[in-house]
């Protein structure tokens, strides 16, 4: 028997609030979370740097100035995907069911979760972001720029959260949502992250190219590097920006319509 909203209960905004300041005090009890994230960053950001970045030549721009902007993006959509196993973990063990008894709007319960998920993930970004100017990485456009393409990140990380929630209601359990999550890999590693798309096949790049993390990066790069990436790339910020904030707007609204939908009928 479904459960209707009993009168007199908080608003949408209260009740999101209430349920993102549990989400982020559960994730201060399990730091876990955060660190596997954060080693998830650094193993990519040294391996990248010192290990491959010799061997891969990226035009007009440093390597490591080409690389961090993918991994700064790569490090959102990654830090995002633990919130398909937390959904699906309170949807299996009937928290949630409790959580959207509560004489509230059932859009809450999942908009303060991601609320709470986003803010893991800025912070992982911010640390990454740190540890990526201590190996080298340095801003070639102005810093209101650059803060604009970090804001970007995080933007876009918070897109892949409403996504990888919608992954978790829709699986229900743990290990699935866990499995599902990795089908962002080929969206990270089937892109511009770690080396230029036009070193890829013909049939492979097309997709590379206008695949939406691409895009994401591709636009942090322009906002970073400045004429250097647009003359590497062959277009300048006003390309890029509309492009990334129409994927961005894309997939919230796909996510979210997934992810509320589920929510009111569970």
């Amino acid at each position: 028997m479904a459960v209707t909203q009993a009168s007199g209960g908080s608003g949408l905004g209260a009740a999101s609030w209430v349920i993102a300041q549990r989400g982020v005090r559960r994730t201060l009890r399990t730091p876990q979370i955060i660190v596997m994230g954060l080693v998830q960053s650094i193993a990519f950001l040294l391996i990248f740097r010192y290990v491959f970045g010799g061997a891969i030549g990226t035009g007009g721009i440093g390597y490591v100035d080409y690389m961090i902007p993918g991994l700064l993006t790569v490090s959102g959509l990654f830090a995002g995907m633990s919130a398909a196993v937390a959904v699906a973990d309170d949807l299996a063990s009937g928290r949630l069911d409790r959580l959207m008894s509560l004489p509230m709007p059932r859009t809450a319960v999942i908009a303060g979760q991601v609320a709470a998920d986003t803010v893991r993930v800025a912070l992982i970004l911010a640390v990454s972001t740190a540890l990526a100017f201590a190996v080298g990485f340095r801003v070639h456009a102005g810093w209101a720029p650059a803060l604009a393409g970090f804001g970007l990140c995080v933007l876009f990380g918070f897109a892949f959260v409403w996504m990888f929630v919608a992954l978790g209601l829709l699986t229900a359990n743990p290990q699935a949502a866990q499995g599902a999550g990795f089908l962002a890999l080929p969206l990270s590693f089937v892109s511009s992250a770690y080396v230029p798309v036009d070193t890829m096949p013909g049939w492979l790049r097309g997709f590379a190219e206008n695949q939406p993390v691409t895009v994401m990066m591709d636009t942090v790069r322009v906002l970073t590097q400045g004429e250097a990436a647009s003359a590497l790339l062959g277009h300048g910020a006003a390309h890029y920006v509309p492009r990334a904030l129409a994927w961005t707007a894309g997939i919230i609204a796909v996510s979210g319509l997934v992810a509320v939908t589920r929510a009111r009928r569970t």
